[in-house]
């Protein structure tokens, strides 16, 4: 499946759940900008990483996925705890990008830090898109071998 945005999708959020969401990343950023004043920037920048908004991100998604199945008369429980599963995934497979973009940085800016940013970028872009690829790989391998179970087990595969 494409990348692509649905803008209805913002509909169904409240402002509150963005307010949470926002304080939630200024919180995390001043505290880790407290850990930079106490322990150092290489530190600090650590904790500036942590993904603040990924616990109320995670919730939400699994509450917007439940509420959708009810509307339609099913439980829902389920599917709302596999679409948070899945964007967890994404949130780490995405962080292997994230660690390429700050080790770069790390072992390059003092040499020339525009230079450190340009190949962070570059390097967080290509391994942000091998990641990609990998983990679709994976889906249409592992797709592949749950087919081949099934039909060695004499099930139908259109089960």
């Amino acid at each position: 499946m494409p990348v692509h945005l649905k803008f209805q999708d913002l509909k169904q959020s409240r402002w509150t759940e963005h307010a949470v969401r926002f304080a939630l990343g200024g919180l995390a950023t001043v505290l880790a900008g407290a850990v930079a004043s106490f322990f150092g920037p290489e530190t600090g920048g650590l904790f500036l990483a942590f993904p603040a908004i990924f616990c109320a991100s995670a919730t939400l998604i699994e509450k917007h996925e439940r509420k959708r199945k009810q509307k339609k008369g099913l439980h829902g429980t389920r599917r709302g705890q596999q679409a948070a599963a899945l964007d967890s995934a994404g949130a780490a497979w995405g962080s292997v990008g994230l660690a390429t973009f700050g080790v770069c940085v790390w072992l390059l800016a003092e040499t020339s830090p525009v230079a450190s940013l340009v190949i962070a970028s570059v390097a967080w872009l290509v391994v942000a898109c091998a990641m990609w690829w990998l983990r679709r790989l994976l889906r249409v391998t592992h797709r592949a071998r749950a087919e081949h179970v099934r039909l060695a087990d004499g099930r139908s595969p259109h089960k």
